[in-house]
Order: C-alpha cells, then structure tokens, then sequence
C-alpha cells in the first residue's frame, strides 16, 4: 500500500521558516521524481517545487524560488522542502505528490498558516 505522509506545518510569523518532510512507503521511492503542491480554499491546486528522481535536478514556481528549497533523501525515503521568509500569501495546505507508472499518488496534505 503506498502512502505519502506530510509532517511539519504549523503557524509562522512572516519572515520566518518552516520545514516540512513528507515519507513515502511502499514504492520504490528512488525510482520517481516527487513534487510539493498547495491548495488554498476555493482555488486549484498550484505546483510549488519539484525535484528529479536521483535529487540532481529541481525546479520551483516563480512566487517560491529563492526562498524554498526541495530536497530528498532516498535512503530515507523523504522529500523535504524548506521554506524561508515565509509570507501571508504562502498560507496553504501543503500537499507531496509522487507517481509510480501510471499511478499518482498524493498526502493528506499539511497546513501551514503565515500571519502575524
């Protein structure tokens, strides 16, 4: 059974950081690239950062580069993505996605708030 487990959201003020880490079990994690996504009420599902199988390569949405980094650890099986001087407009739920052949799978999602 394959399943994608988001840990680390919280409430951070702006200007601060949050870390969060998603544990995949039950696929060859190594084999997939894995991707962050977030989700605010009312609105699509948006793309947030995205980092290749072997870890060499990512790619980050305009609003987060620079401020984010996405990283993974295949002994470990987890996909960490940092997040630096966080802003009010970064509050979502925050969701790890990865896909397995013709499978996608998604977490439960983590919230992270931003406000003072």
């Amino acid at each position: 059974q394959v399943q994608l487990v988001e840990s680390g959201g919280g409430l951070v003020h702006p200007g601060g950081s949050l870390n969060l880490s998603c544990a995949a079990s039950g696929v060859n994690f190594s084999a997939a690239a894995m991707s962050w996504h977030r989700q605010t009420p009312g609105n699509e599902r948006e793309f947030v950062a995205r980092i290749s199988s072997s870890g060499i390569n990512t790619y980050y949405a305009r609003a987060v580069r620079g401020r984010f980094t996405i990283s993974r650890d295949n002994a470990k099986n987890t996909v960490d993505l940092q997040m630096h001087s966080l802003k009010p407009e970064d509050t979502a739920i925050y969701y790890c996605n990865g896909r397995w052949g013709s499978m996608n799978y998604w977490g439960q999602g983590t919230q992270v708030t931003v406000s003072s």
